[in-house]
């Protein structure tokens, strides 16, 4: 997949069928924008391409109001290629770009440079200065600038409007099986592996203790998770929380136990996937208790691993 930082690069490819936004998290509603992008660009043989924002739009016009992302922004342009996007356009959002015209922007950004056939927002999105770019307008000036434009409809679940706000507020939650129905994945995080107290290893459970570079975390708990290493999905259990057996507040980990399997991870980054929420973190009496406790924990991730489903949905060994 093609990347370009601004608009002024050279080799451009044209002419192209897209659309724009934030596309945090890159949930079912934003995966059938992609799909109408990439199954229209190939009707009229177009480049797919997505127009994006680096950094966030409220980091710059409200600092306070930024929510905290579900991906980094190398994991959303990788979920922009896993759904046909050939292309994607990063344009440093600014204070100056702020006050630009959204008449504007289509005119000398979509039509002139991109030369775009069709043009597609999700519901509700806006753009331009005081976020004047709505559908209402990109229909009116599609036609005087040449190219079609229409808006995507939303994608529900339980009567819910499924955004990356309500994942947030799900994951916060615990409920990582109903974010997984959301996102049409499971919500991972991605970090590097360094050393902790190693105190799983002295209870026959070694851990891998991981600096997530993800903002957005479960809620404390434990989880049954998968984890990719060497590029094999392998049955985990996860815990995160403070540790209250061992500490009386300690600094929130993520730490990940890896089932029938044994190696040096240190060093390493590795992704973790939330499938199922076993339990909520607790204090233990003793540290016998709590190994009884994983043990329970993984035998119950055992169960879940067992199902065929889930061993044929997530290709998990």
């Amino acid at each position: 997949m093609r990347l370009f930082h601004g608009t002024d690069n050279a080799e451009i490819a044209r002419p192209t069928v897209l659309t724009l936004g934030v596309f945090d998290g890159v949930h079912l509603g934003h995966q059938r924008i992609m799909r109408t992008v990439v199954e229209r660009a190939c009707a009229v043989g177009a480049v797919p391409t997505v127009i994006t924002f680096d950094p966030h739009p409220r980091a710059v016009l409200r600092p306070e109001t930024e929510p905290p992302h579900l991906q980094t922004f190398d994991q959303k342009i990788e979920a922009f290629g896993v759904l046909g996007v050939e292309q994607t356009i990063v344009i440093r959002f600014t204070e100056e770009f702020a006050r630009v015209r959204a008449e504007e922007f289509l005119r000398d950004v979509v039509r002139d440079r991109l030369q775009a056939r069709e043009v597609y927002l999700g519901r509700g999105f806006a753009f331009g200065r005081n976020r004047e770019g709505n559908i209402d307008l990109l229909r009116e000036v599609s036609g005087r600038l040449g190219f079609h434009a229409d808006e995507v409809p939303e994608v529900r679940l339980r009567s819910q409007r499924i955004s990356s706000s309500r994942i947030r507020e799900l994951l916060a939650e615990g409920r990582v099986g109903l974010a997984r129905r959301m996102l049409g994945r499971p919500y991972g995080v991605e970090g590097r592996v360094v050393r902790g107290y190693e105190r799983g290893r002295t209870i026959g459970f070694p851990t891998a203790n991981l600096q997530p570079q993800n903002r957005v975390i479960p809620n404390s708990g434990v989880y049954v998770t998968a984890t990719l290493i060497e590029g094999v999905w392998r049955r985990s259990v996860t815990n995160i929380g403070a540790r209250p057996t061992f500490e009386e507040a300690g600094a929130p980990s993520v730490e990940t136990y890896v089932m029938d399997w044994s190696g040096d991870l240190y060093g390493d980054v590795v992704r973790v996937r939330f499938l199922y929420r076993l339990r909520a973190e607790r204090k233990f009496k003793s540290v016998e208790e709590l190994k009884q406790q994983i043990e329970y924990d993984v035998r119950r991730a055992s169960r879940y691993f067992s199902n065929k489903w889930v061993r044929h949905s997530l290709s998990v060994v």
